[in-house]
């Protein structure tokens, strides 16, 4: 039986330097700055973390470091997705010898794949590690979704053992909500959304909005799992703007802008990635100078 998160895990972005290299100073800055307020799990390797333009050695070398610099303290999750099955499969062997805890697996994205070929796709990767597998569902990013009727079969896979989910429908979450037990648990992958995925039985957030409110995201999840509803939904409404703010443009342009805003210089961003526009950062200040984490 495998021990999930239950609480905030920080969807980390990667720090670069002025040169475009990672910057491993600043990530392990970013690291204990997590374990000192709150944060219950670290993904690195995801979108926030601009996976997609990190070459495979780069991955490596980020989860070796995170791994290393966690040292057991918290849960150090893995994004080891490709829209190329076999990829993933040998991403996600690597990185369970790396030391990762857990993967997180993306839908494949592009080509897409029917309802049996994303069954296959995912029960390939999960028996392919012993590690526990989260699915990723975000089809706004990955043009595909999970079929309720492909979850419902892929939560009976031994280790996989969640799914994040981010299509941002209520709808879809509370269909999938049936399949949830004490082996297979959803997280929210929209900030905007905790609570609510929350009181459908969902176990905490896969968050952006962590990455510049640690204590206040866990505050949100750890709140509401310990009965407070009414606290928790007061810290979700609290950070609405901000939240709303940190997706004006493609994610992690904001939220990189907003670690920059508040002295954390965690540097540019990978082409075809760039700065945000002024007239969108000054909106993210003042959300942000409102909610008072500026």
């Amino acid at each position: 039986m495998y021990q999930m998160v239950t609480g905030s895990i920080v969807a980390l972005v990667t720090p670069f330097h002025e040169d475009g290299s990672v910057n491993y100073e600043k990530l392990e800055e970013l690291l204990e700055w997590h374990v000192a307020n709150g944060t219950d799990g670290i993904l690195v390797l995801g979108t926030s973390g601009e996976s997609s333009t990190l070459s495979h050695e780069e991955d490596a070398e980020v989860l070796k470091f995170t791994v290393k610099t966690i040292n057991h303290r918290l849960p150090v999750i893995a994004g080891s997705g490709s829209n190329c099955t076999q990829t993933a499969v040998d991403k996600s062997k690597e990185f369970e010898q790396l030391g990762a805890d857990q993967l997180l697996v993306i839908t494949p994205y592009y080509n897409k794949a029917t309802p049996l070929g994303m069954i296959r796709h995912f029960t390939t990767v999960a028996e392919a590690v012993k590690l526990p597998v989260i699915m990723y569902n975000v089809p706004g990013r990955t043009g595909c979704s999970l079929s309720e009727e492909a979850v419902k079969e892929l939560s009976r896979v031994p280790n996989i053992c969640g799914i994040k989910e981010a299509s941002g429908n209520i709808s879809y979450a509370t269909n999938i909500a049936r399949y949830l037990d004490d082996q297979f648990v959803m997280y929210s992958g929209n900030d905007d959304m905790i609570t609510t995925i929350m009181a459908l039985g969902g176990s905490g957030v896969i968050s952006v909005l962590a990455n510049i409110a640690p204590r206040q995201t866990h505050d949100i999840a750890a709140d509401y799992l310990a009965g407070n509803v009414k606290k928790s939904l007061e810290g979700q409404l609290k950070y609405l703007d901000v939240i709303h703010d940190l997706f004006c443009e493609v994610n992690p342009v904001p939220v990189k802008e907003a670690l920059n805003l508040m002295g954390m210089n965690v540097g540019g961003y990978r082409l075809p990635l760039c700065e945000m526009t002024e007239a969108h950062r000054a909106q993210l200040a003042a959300s942000m100078k409102a909610a008072g984490l500026i």
